[in-house]
């Protein structure tokens, strides 16, 4: 019976993807996801305003100070149902790893969005499959060290009337799901405002009013699921990731004070640079300092990057270092990455299988105090 069942679902797909999957592929680039720089700061002013105004509403603001209050940040899970389109299933045991480490030294989580891969799974499926993900975040709800922020793929925990029942099941007691956060760090020169959210803004598929996000997260995304069309979103869209990168940076390196976290294109930023415009800093200082040795590793890293991502931004020798990007928890290859603000550091991490166990590497740091300085004296001098 089983059998007959998936072959005639199999047969109404190819018919629907004959008769349907031109039509939804152009409606599906007229409202692209490609967000316009006006809306991106529209709706990112208005979030940062929100929060800070009237803190609740649309997320927390959280007064902290860096060196005695460590915090996590990981975002772009997309726990699936363990089937093959299941991109999380091989980081899970890195995941689990990585939370138990961050729980035991008491960090508070922030996680910032697409936690649950809704648009390809049914919710009931979701819970099923991953009760020992549920279960660990649950150790920081019940610290009361849990944010936990929605993205474009899971838009039920920010729009459904249900959503809080189904989150008081997953963690055993009411939590409320919220837009974006501000962690305000408290420094000797001052006080740093840093706006996490998951980085959806001004997208037109994602970021409307109640009725459009619901139309997307229970008809819209399905549907071009269903269809296997390519959704177009900035994860896996390389031009789609450099306009996202663009506009959050120009919006970033707008304000003052503020540092901005997102997620959304699962490529790691750090400092406002990718790792390839990293590599090519790198490449100059060794070219001047003369390091023969740092100059050939530069030059062996350079290729590798550059087959996951080409785009460089031509004026990464002068950025604000004012955007940041956690990347994902779902790479291939079971690695995962995150940012760590914690010892006074903000710093991006890398769990990453060594010797066959997940282990924990830094992949890049600076201390917020000098961070602090660069983004004030870039903004002096601006």
């Amino acid at each position: 019976m089983r059998r007959i069942f998936l072959a005639i679902l199999g047969f109404v797909q190819t018919v629907l993807q004959f008769f349907l999957r031109k039509p939804i592929t152009w409606l599906a680039n007229k409202v692209s996801s490609a967000p316009k720089q006006e809306s991106v700061n529209k709706a990112l002013s208005e979030l940062y305003h929100s929060i800070i105004t009237e803190p609740g509403k649309q997320g927390p603001l959280i007064d902290f100070r860096p060196d005695e209050h460590p915090l996590i940040i990981f975002t772009d899970m997309h726990k699936g149902s363990r089937d093959g389109s299941d991109d999380f299933a091989v980081c899970e045991e890195t995941y689990l790893t990585a939370l138990d480490y961050y729980n035991n030294r008491n960090f508070y989580y922030i996680n910032l969005g697409d936690s649950e891969e809704l648009w390809e799974n049914l919710l009931p499926s979701v819970l099923k499959y991953n009760k020992a993900t549920f279960e660990m975040e649950k150790r920081f709800v019940d610290r009361n060290a849990y944010a936990k922020i929605y993205g474009n793929h899971d838009l039920f925990w920010g729009n459904d009337p249900l959503a809080p029942v189904v989150l008081k099941k997953m963690y055993g007691r009411s939590i409320k799901v919220y837009t974006g956060a501000v962690l305000r760090a408290s420094l000797p020169n001052g006080y740093i405002d840093v706006l996490c959210t998951h980085g959806h803004q001004g997208d037109a598929q994602s970021d409307g009013n109640a009725f459009s996000k619901w139309f997307v997260s229970w008809i819209w995304g399905p549907l071009q699921s269903f269809l296997e069309i390519n959704t177009n979103t900035p994860s896996c869209n390389n031009e789609n990731k450099t306009l996202h990168n663009q506009f959050m940076y120009e919006w970033s390196a707008a304000q003052e004070n503020v540092v901005l976290i997102t997620g959304h294109t699962h490529q790691p930023v750090f400092n406002s640079l990718t790792h390839l415009e990293r590599l090519y800093l790198q490449l100059e200082e060794a070219r001047e300092n003369r390091d023969e040795e740092k100059i050939r590793k530069v030059n062996a890293e350079i290729p590798k990057r550059r087959r996951e991502y080409d785009h460089v931004n031509f004026s990464f020798r002068k950025m604000k270092p004012s955007y940041f990007n956690a990347g994902c928890c779902c790479f291939e290859d079971g690695t995962i990455t995150g940012l760590e603000i914690a010892g006074g550091f903000i710093r991006l991490v890398k769990w990453s299988r060594k010797e066959g166990k997940p282990t924990r590497i830094v992949a890049e740091e600076t201390h917020l105090l000098d961070l602090a300085n660069r983004i004030m004296n870039h903004s002096a001098t601006a």
